[in-house]
């Protein structure tokens, strides 16, 4: 059987617990994977650390752009082994991988490599008290070692999207994938041994979180940052845990995203736009779209254009080019959405389409699958509309006002996204700014300028990563001052 194994100052290491790899398209094994106890993740931070004093921490900015331009040229280069590894751990259709996460996971190196040759830092020259002149210019240094903990749902590209500006401000770094998803950030250790990257500077331990790698690395005195993307709940405990020593933190947490939907929008436009926004990845992306608010005399209509998207979803095997909708990550999360299902009959709603599970007569009723669901009918106060469900599933709900439907998507204690859907201009830049949201599209849905500020408010996260303010994360500003 094939193993994953750690990877600690350039060799891969095997641990002396294992735990299974699942396909959760049918339910097989895919690999037995090695478990990092606390002695290797020790070694694995003492190896980043000793990085920093290595060949890593002489090398110059254009030299470091150049590694990473190279890390991207080789990504390319392995675009299948990747696209396969990817596929069998997610369940995601490999045409969705195909064009967004094998892809996106290249130009995140090419990116923050454009971005670290040219990064700004400010200089002031200003008259001190006495007369003089003095000169104050910021120099950019790396933080150190950086613990980095990554989800489920988009492993690649949330691992690279990471890592590119991290080894772009010449950090080390110890990365913590997802149990569920171990299989290309261990690929993307042969990427950078490949490219050339010195020993040291990337590594990898495979575990769980609480009593495993994951605690194991936030608790590292030896770690100088965490960037973690996942559930909130998550994100509080890794804050509770890092208080103490008070290290940076980035995180990108949960959302329950919700989009408006006026009358005078481009209809057709706005129900493929959000048939892609609530279903994509089998719903399993942070930033999809959850509740739907749409205006009253269009809602009838909306609601049975939404049924006719989501029915004529192709629901298959991942590797299948023409399937649009794959399986849930694993049998316990398949659990979670269907007790949300179930507990929005009970809550009153509606059962607009979907609602249960697939059948195939075949290897994929082993699997995780779910309908896609739409609801009406249910009160704001409601959990399925207040919680974070990370499914294949929208509630639906009109409303009469443009003040109401601002109130309405606000109502929550989640600010990751926000979709407006309208013709009309002023009320699209008006109702955007009124989103209580880290990012909000008009007329759009997943559209991303890597440069651009990405991030959440209130229980979807802290900072901000993208562009320079990734870049601003992984580095520290030191400010020097020279009397003239």
């Amino acid at each position: 059987m094939k193993s994953i194994l750690n990877y600690i100052d350039g060799q891969f290491v095997r641990g002396t617990r294992t735990f299974t790899d699942i396909n959760p398209a049918d339910g097989t094994v895919i690999a037995e994977v090695s478990e990092a106890d606390a002695g290797m993740v020790d070694s694995a931070v003492q190896s980043a650390r000793s990085a920093q004093g290595g060949p890593w921490a002489r090398m110059g900015v254009r030299e470091r752009a150049t590694l990473l331009y190279r890390i991207a040229d080789v990504i390319e280069k392995k675009f299948d082994c990747l696209l396969a590894a990817e596929v069998a751990d997610t369940g995601k259709p490999v045409s969705l991988a195909a064009k967004l996460d094998i892809p996106r996971a290249a130009a995140n190196f090419r990116t923050f490599a454009d971005l670290i040759k040219t990064a700004p830092a400010e200089a002031f020259q200003s008259e001190t008290p006495d007369g003089k002149q003095a000169l104050n210019y910021a120099v950019r240094k790396p933080l150190g070692v950086v613990g980095i903990i990554t989800p489920w749902n988009l492993p690649l590209l949330l691992l690279t999207w990471k890592v590119a500006p991290a080894l772009a401000c010449g950090n080390s770094v110890v990365v913590k994938p997802s149990e569920e998803t171990p299989a290309t950030a261990t690929l993307l250790a042969e990427a950078m041994a490949e490219a050339g990257v010195p020993h040291g500077v990337y590594n990898v331990v495979h575990g769980f979180g609480p009593n495993s790698a994951g605690e194991f690395l936030t608790r590292h005195d030896g770690v100088n940052a965490v960037t973690f993307t996942g559930e909130s709940r998550t994100g509080a405990e890794i804050m509770r845990t890092v208080a103490a020593s008070v290290k940076p933190v980035s995180f990108e947490l949960g959302g329950k995203n919700a989009a408006i939907v006026f009358a005078d929008c481009d209809f057709e436009e706005t129900v493929d736009g959000l048939s892609n926004a609530v279903f994509l990845n089998t719903g399993q992306v942070c930033l999809c779209a959850e509740r739907i608010y749409v205006e009253r005399h269009i809602f009838e209509k909306f609601v049975d254009a939404l049924k006719q998207k989501a029915e004529n979803l192709r629901i298959g095997a991942p590797t299948d080019t023409a399937t649009q909708v794959g399986p849930l990550i694993s049998a316990p999360h398949r659990e979670k959405v269907l007790s949300y299902y179930k507990l929005a009959s009970q809550e009153g709603a509606a059962v607009i389409t979907g609602g249960g599970v697939p059948q195939f007569g075949n290897a994929l009723d082993h699997g995780s699958y779910v309908q896609p669901t739409i609801y009406t009918g249910l009160k704001e106060s409601a959990r399925c509309v207040k919680e974070e469900i990370f499914g294949p599933v929208c509630h639906v709900a009109p409303f009469d006002s443009e003040e109401e439907a601002v109130a309405l998507a606000n109502d929550t204690k989640y600010g990751l996204a926000a979709s407006v859907w309208t013709s009309n201009l002023k009320r699209g830049h008006r109702v955007a700014q009124a989103m209580n949201v880290g990012i909000t599209w008009v007329n759009c849905w997943f559209l991303r300028d890597l440069r651009t500020p990405f991030g959440g408010v209130g229980l979807s996260g802290i900072g901000r990563e993208g562009g320079m303010h990734s870049l601003n994360f992984y580095s520290e500003l030191n400010n020097i001052c020279i009397r003239l």
